[in-house]
């Protein structure tokens, strides 16, 4: 009877060995599928060729007014998020450095939380024939910002444009010319490969299973995640929408060449589109943010802002909103921060990206979003 015993007991020690062994070697295996081992995907191209086209033959009434701006189609639900209308003012309506640019409204209703000093600090230019980049350092909050004002030069039909346009200013890419999941590399690194003269970190879609992915036109992801997005239009105009408003589909067959999926939306008609107690999910209050914004057709700024250091605090949502504001964007956009915050220029990192705490060291995303060098 005893020795039954011990043979049992012997066999439940070894089932609980050989159980557990195998639960930590999956659960190792899940972890390192969920964040280690990359997975390289590829759109459906057939089955979306399909399904864009029969998007755009039966776009609702709401997305083609939300898309054009027209609050008065018929259809009535048609959301207030629009894209920006051109202003009638000629070009350099406001430039960085310029902090006088808000409406009266805005300023009436909005409660200045920021005091942004001007350093007048040029970091560095780039031009040619049709584009000039100029980046300079601001000091607001206790915190360093880096600014990229990109306009476009001329007339886009002259000789010297070769019929380049803002659509043309604006480019992404992946992170090894590859969508799929942990597939990352630095925003320098993605940058060099596509050469590029200014990029900053895109939003990160490899960090989630949700939220539109579309690049250069072609539609990756199309699970909704109910996120505001940001929708560069193929004229080179700036949208920001709801997933709960359109669909990924309905938005390509609107003419969006780039969707951006993080958000949220910080300027909108250029008035403050976020409250002051908002964050990005359980984000601290102050930290690097990423943003880009839109002046007028052919005039965009890129903003990377430093944090978490000692001699950079980082600014909250309600923060960066303003400075974009004060920019004079129309249009402005919160893209993924916190370490991945990155800014690169003529070959070098501008700001200096904070890794694993208050390491200053350049993490790595699956995309960026550019400024590519002429060819």
């Amino acid at each position: 009877m005893k020795s039954n015993i011990l043979t049992a007991n012997t066999a439940d020690w070894k089932f609980n060995i050989i159980y557990y062994l195998a639960l930590i070697v999956f659960t190792c295996y899940a972890l390192m599928d969920t964040f280690v081992i990359p997975h390289k995907y590829s759109a459906d191209t057939e089955r979306l060729q399909v399904t864009v086209k029969e998007a755009g033959d039966t776009v609702t009434a709401e997305a083609e007014a939300l898309v054009s701006g027209d609050s008065t189609a018929e259809s009535g639900a048609v959301s207030e998020k629009k894209k920006h209308e051109r202003p009638s003012g000629g070009p350099g309506m406001a430039k960085p450095g310029s902090h006088t640019s808000k409406t009266a409204s805005a300023t009436a209703d909005v409660t200045t939380t920021i005091d942004t000093v001007s350093s007048d600090t040029v970091l560095g230019t780039y031009s040619d024939s049709v584009k000039t980049i100029t980046v300079s350092e601001y000091r607001a909050n206790d915190t360093s910002i880096y600014v990229a004002d990109v306009r476009l030069v001329g007339d886009a039909t002259t000789e010297d444009s070769s019929a380049y346009t803002s659509a043309d200013l604006i480019k992404t890419a992946f992170a090894e010319d590859t969508y799929g999941k942990n597939i990352k590399a630095g925003t320098s690194e993605t940058a060099e490969e596509n050469n590029a003269i200014l990029a900053i970190n895109g939003d990160f879609y490899g960090a989630q299973n949700e939220g539109y992915v579309i690049r250069n036109g072609i539609l990756y992801r199309s699970a909704s995640g109910g996120n505001e997005d940001l929708a560069i239009l193929t004229d080179g105009s700036f949208m920001i929408f709801s997933e709960d408003d359109l669909t990924a589909e309905e938005i390509l067959a609107a003419g969006a060449s780039d969707v951006l999926s993080f958000g949220p939306g910080l300027v909108e008609d250029g008035e403050i589109a976020v409250t002051k107690d908002e964050e990005v999910g359980k984000a601290m209050a102050s930290n690097p943010r990423t943003a880009i914004g839109v002046l007028e057709d052919g005039h965009y700024v890129f903003v990377v802002t430093d944090g978490r250091t000692s001699e950079s605090t980082g600014l909250t949502l309600y923060q960066i909103a303003e400075f974009m504001q004060s920019l004079g964007c129309t249009t402005a956009y919160n893209l993924d921060g916190g370490g991945s915050s990155t800014m690169y220029f003529n070959g070098q990192i501008i700001n200096n990206p904070t890794t694993g705490g208050n390491k200053i060291s350049e993490r790595s995303v699956s995309d960026i979003v550019y400024i590519g060098k002429q060819n």
